[in-house]
């Protein structure tokens, strides 16, 4: 043991201490809850996609360290995904990056270019990792609040006025997130071209998380920053294949972003996972070639699990922020009129209702700077089993309808 005085973990982590995902889920498990809380599927991805990463192992494909920057033909795919979408022309020798997942991805690109004391601009919600990882750089978060919008049901929206004012002299970069977890707002062509139009006045930076891009509702549309004008070369953009094909625990994820991006994100990733991945890699290279078909049928899937949850949240008494992407709903307490939504505290909140619900969730909150903003919003997750969001929604009806 140490004697000295000085805590053992680092100031700038000292804030954030165990994760909520964490202590939900432990709840989840003590209590035999159905765990609508940490976003992750409850069944595989495509038995194609599976069987590309046994091939893989099994003809010694990746075994051993795959190159630093990914294996060329994962690069490969994603230059194809990136052009075949969007319109998007990336070198995969110099423009793509395979990473740990989104959260190495995200991680890689902050240590690489921030500074100590550069500010950095994210809408709260959000991610937890985006506050650590700034942290860990040494940089300053700004955050812009996300509010719901004055629309009964219609979701948060981004005032763009707030933004331009967050601005300043030592604003390094924006972090932006679309579509946003934990809201499920889809940021529109509008709102994307005053992002793109600020950034180029003030020669900001721009990283963008974008691992929902397949999972748009209704008439939202995903559009990626980087095809904006004046966006290519200072847009890092952020995909994820655990996100599109459901399998979480392979970890991979991908930055695609301008030469000179790509090589300061790779000089911060050699020092984290320096490699990771290897025989899953070649099999998300085969998934991202998967037909329209998958893509679609993927999103429809979701889109009816996200109306089957938010039907039920909306009988229990929640109202419901109906998502425009992601799988996530945020719902607000409030008018729920039990003891256990009485002053809007999610942490609470979600706490009990393990026991009285039989229903684990996430409380907004720990997403904000300003707890007060989120205090009374809870996330529930809909990458579950029909059955399960089933279950889920008749014991949320039980618990707190009468």
């Amino acid at each position: 043991m140490t004697s000295s005085t000085r805590p053992l973990l680092n100031r700038r982590l000292a804030e954030f201490g165990t994760t909520i995902f964490a202590e939900m889920s432990a709840l989840a498990v003590q209590t035999g809850a159905i765990n609508l809380g940490q976003g992750f599927p409850d069944t595989d991805g495509p038995e194609e996609v599976r069987e590309a990463a046994v091939r893989a192992l099994r003809d010694g494909r990746g075994n051993q360290y795959p190159p630093g920057p990914g294996v060329p033909e994962l690069r490969t795919a994603i230059a194809a995904h990136q052009e075949r979408r969007y319109g998007l022309s990336y070198d995969p020798d110099t423009e793509v990056l395979v990473t740990a997942g989104a959260t190495e991805a995200i991680a890689a690109a902050l240590l690489a270019l921030l500074e100590p004391g550069d500010e950095v601009i994210a809408f709260e919600p959000y991610y937890d990792s985006y506050a650590a990882c700034i942290a860990m750089a040494g940089g300053t978060r700004v955050p812009v609040t996300l509010r719901p919008h004055v629309d009964e049901g219609a979701g948060f929206r981004l005032d763009l006025d707030e933004l331009r004012a967050a601005v300043t002299d030592r604003t390094r970069l924006l972090l932006i997130n679309t579509p946003h977890n934990p809201t499920g707002t889809v940021l529109t062509r509008e709102e994307l071209t005053a992002i793109a139009e600020l950034a180029v006045e003030r020669d900001l930076l721009v990283v963008t998380d974008e691992v929902y891009e397949h999972l748009v509702f209704d008439e939202a549309e995903h559009l990626p920053l980087a095809t904006f004008p004046g966006m290519r070369d200072r847009t890092v953009t952020i995909g994820s294949a655990g996100k599109t094909f459901s399998f979480t625990g392979w970890k991979v994820g991908w930055i695609t972003a301008a030469p000179a991006l790509v090589s300061a994100a790779r000089s911060a990733k050699q020092f984290l996972t320096y490699v990771s991945s290897g025989p899953f890699q070649y099999a998300v290279a085969e998934a991202l070639a998967l037909p329209d078909s998958y893509f679609t049928a993927f999103r429809e899937d979701m889109l009816a699990k996200r109306d089957l949850l938010a039907a039920g949240l909306a009988d229990a008494g929640f109202k419901v922020f109906r998502p425009a992407g992601t799988y996530f709903i945020t719902t607000d307490i409030r008018p729920l009129g039990t003891v256990l939504s009485e002053g809007g505290d999610g942490f609470a909140f979600c706490r009990a209702l393990p026991e009285r619900a039989g229903v684990v969730a996430i409380p907004n909150a720990v997403f904000y700077d300003h707890r007060e903003a989120g205090a009374p919003f809870v996330r529930f997750a809909f990458c579950k089993q029909t059955a399960v969001l089933e279950e889920a929604a008749e014991r949320l009806r039980k618990a707190f309808t009468r």
